[in-house]
């Protein structure tokens, strides 16, 4: 991000704070819980959201080298996702041509090889059927034509993205924007390193999931113990790229910033900031680590999702810095309690604690209440307050993309 950018960003929570005040969407909405509990809609959702169009399945990084690949079983069919020995980034059906059995179960790996663990078919990572067991007992096959199913994908701005749909297209610029790609292509995420990784399935409604990210007005209430310690609460720098949106929530941090030298100031230390990628995806910035959240329906539940989280490393953005004069290392057992007032330096251990403790102990749980209530009939609608912009955001164009009109404004 350009340096104007994050003194702007940094400008307008400062303002906030001290005026008490933070962004408005201007008035009050109206969602239908039927949004939450709707199973015709959930698989209308699934086609339109999750089959329709392209998928951002991770970052570059999770791929660092010729061989290694990644797997995804949340889209339908199952996906094998590789590197081929040129460096190229391939995405295929992860099923044997043979009989359909899965080439691997594994998340993640490196393999210059896939053996198929049925009949012993091999595959390279570049999709070509390299050899048949038995070739002469088995009969003749053309292997040109039986390499792996490829799907349509692309590699760009340290983004891999994907379509479920073999005659579908990629194209991320179009996906992002031209304002977007270019903040993205900035954090340069091909050079993160992979750190950690998680997974949280929970009894609720994936929207549910998504709406966690979307606002921080709950922070001084629900995380009263927890993320309060290193976040103001309420006060939000918010912006909006077409579908996509990137909300900046101030650390405790800016209190001491704010006293240095614009020179000094650094976004990534004195703000956490959640990028949403329509329509599943937050990327969560804090204290010079990034971590992706993917949100997946569940599709045989409409209450219920899961949530995929890895954690990277940013070393070259920390490089970039000035050396702070006092820092402050972050980890698992004092992400409470750290000294605020010193440059927080994360570690893989305090992100996994962040997101263990806060989403899926605190907002999750919150949530799932929020989920009996919403199955149980009685309440027609939540209300998304004129201080929680990045939701009527994320309804609305997920209404637009169903064909249903933007939510109706509440009128007391």
């Amino acid at each position: 991000m350009k340096h104007a950018e994050q003194l702007n960003i940094l400008k307008e929570l400062i303002h906030q704070i001290d005026t008490n005040t933070t962004c408005d969407a201007g008035k009050i909405v109206v969602n239908p819980t039927s949004s939450y509990t709707d199973k015709a809609l959930a698989e209308r959702e699934w086609q339109v959201m999750f089959q329709e169009q392209p998928q951002v399945i991770g970052l570059s990084s999770e791929l660092p080298e010729p061989g290694t690949y990644i797997t995804n079983n949340d889209l339908g069919a199952p996906i094998l996702a590789t590197r081929d020995k040129d460096g190229r980034f391939h995405a295929f059906v992860n099923a044997c041509r043979h009989r359909g059995a899965q080439l691997t179960e594994e998340t993640r790996g490196k393999a210059h090889r896939f053996t198929c663990p049925f009949h012993a078919w091999t595959y390279a990572p570049d999709g070509r059927l390299m050899g048949i067991r038995h070739g002469e007992m088995f009969g003749n096959v053309d292997k040109a034509c039986h390499g792996l199913v490829e799907l349509p994908s692309q590699e760009k701005y340290g983004l891999l993205v994907i379509h479920p749909q073999v005659d579908g297209q990629v194209d991320i610029d179009a996906l992002l924007g031209e304002e977007l790609a270019a903040e993205l292509a900035s954090w340069e995420f091909e050079k993160s390193e992979l750190v950690g990784e998680s997974v949280i399935d929970k009894a609720l409604n994936w929207k549910l999931a998504n709406d966690t990210f979307g606002e921080n007005y709950h922070f001084s209430v629900l995380h009263s113990k927890t993320l309060l310690n290193l976040a103001h609460p309420d006060y939000a720098a918010y912006r909006e790229y077409g579908r996509h949106h990137r909300i900046c929530t101030a650390s405790r941090y800016l209190d001491v910033m704010r006293t240095l030298p614009e020179s000094e100031w650094n976004f990534a230390f004195a703000s956490i900031a959640a990028y949403y990628l329509f329509p599943n995806v937050q990327l969560v910035f804090v204290g010079g680590m990034v971590v992706m959240v993917r949100i997946y329906p569940d599709r045989n539940d409409v209450a219920r999702s899961v949530s995929r989280i890895t954690h990277f490393a940013m070393p070259h953005i920390k490089a970039q810095l000035p050396a702070a004069e006092r820092s402050v290392a972050v980890k698992g057992e004092n992400v409470y309690s750290a000294d605020m007032n010193e440059r927080p330096e994360f570690d893989v251990s305090a992100t996994i604690e962040l997101l263990l403790s806060t989403v899926e102990h605190e907002d999750y749980l919150m949530s799932e209440k929020a989920q009996v209530a919403a199955n149980g009939g009685k309440l027609d609608y939540f209300l998304f307050g004129r201080n929680e912009p990045a939701l009527h955001h994320f309804h609305n164009n997920y209404r637009a993309a169903l064909g249903q009109p933007p939510l109706q404004e509440y009128v007391a």
